[in-house]
């Protein structure tokens, strides 16, 4: 059996993604809460949105912290086919459960359609993204932790998502946004625990890309993509804030009117 390493790189990959599936979530968070104060096309294209950044907040933690795997007697390789088919599918089905609240009329039956539908989501992309890993040897899973990392995201997500619907204030959604960093790491540790790895050495050449080739500069792409919105949703003005400028627009052009009035 192959010696599985888990932080290659030390302490490294796994800050650093745990600190991208904070900022994933805490921007998710925020733009689900802007879409629940929104109609129309508004609420949509913020629903997209806070889908688009949990996806790809998940996808980063999972290949940054991939980076920092390795296995002893061989080399690693990425099937890159299914390496962005795993990114689609975070994407669609945490869409799918971000949707399923963002519309959902019964509150309580909302939370647990989408909590499911995004926790199993955030596994299958997991999954998918190991099923993309090449190497020398046969690779298997202990089906008892496996179990454990769908449930801890399944669970994750729900108490993700009921935190969109019940928190507001900017201090809530950073503690949440922890929260939901950390429960999708332990998901994600807890499935790379349950990994083992029969090495059969061989001086062959593996097929697919190399982490550094091909996840390295697509997370750095992501990153930058969620450090980028995350800017420019917490610069965007809230409806709140919009109505009451807009008001006082109001308030000076009629206090401007009377003044002229007077005067003429």
């Amino acid at each position: 059996m192959g010696h599985l390493d888990h932080a290659t790189f030390g302490w490294l990959t796994p800050v650093l993604s745990y600190a991208m599936a904070c900022i994933g979530a805490a921007l998710g968070l925020r733009c689900t809460v802007r879409a629940l104060g929104a109609t129309g096309r508004s609420r949509r294209n913020w629903l997209v949105t806070a889908a688009s950044a949990i996806g790809t907040g998940i996808w980063t933690m999972h290949f940054v912290a991939m980076l920092g795997f390795g296995v002893s007697g061989t080399d690693i390789r990425y099937d890159v086919p299914l390496t962005v088919l795993s990114l689609l599918v975070a994407m669609v089905v945490v869409c799918a459960g971000v949707f399923a609240v963002g519309y959902g009329r019964d509150r309580t039956r909302a939370l647990l359609i989408g909590g499911l539908t995004t926790g199993l989501g955030v596994a299958s992309m997991h999954y998918l993204g190991m099923a993309a890993v090449r190497l020398h040897g046969d690779v298997s899973y202990d089906p008892m932790r496996v179990g454990l990392s769908v449930a801890i995201a399944v669970v994750a997500a729900t108490a993700a998502l009921w935190a969109a619907l019940n928190i507001k204030s900017p201090v809530a959604v950073t503690l949440a946004s922890l929260v939901m960093g950390a429960a999708v790491s332990s998901m994600h540790y807890t499935g790379m625990f349950a990994v083992h790895v029969e090495v059969t050495p061989s001086g062959e050449s593996l097929p697919g890309a190399t982490a550094m080739q091909f996840i390295f500069p697509l997370a750095v792409g992501l990153g930058s993509y969620l450090f980028l919105t995350s800017a420019f949703v917490a610069l965007s003005p809230t409806t709140g804030e919009r109505e009451a400028s807009a008001s006082a627009q109001q308030a000076d052009s009629a206090a401007a009117g009377r003044q002229q009035a007077r005067t003429a």
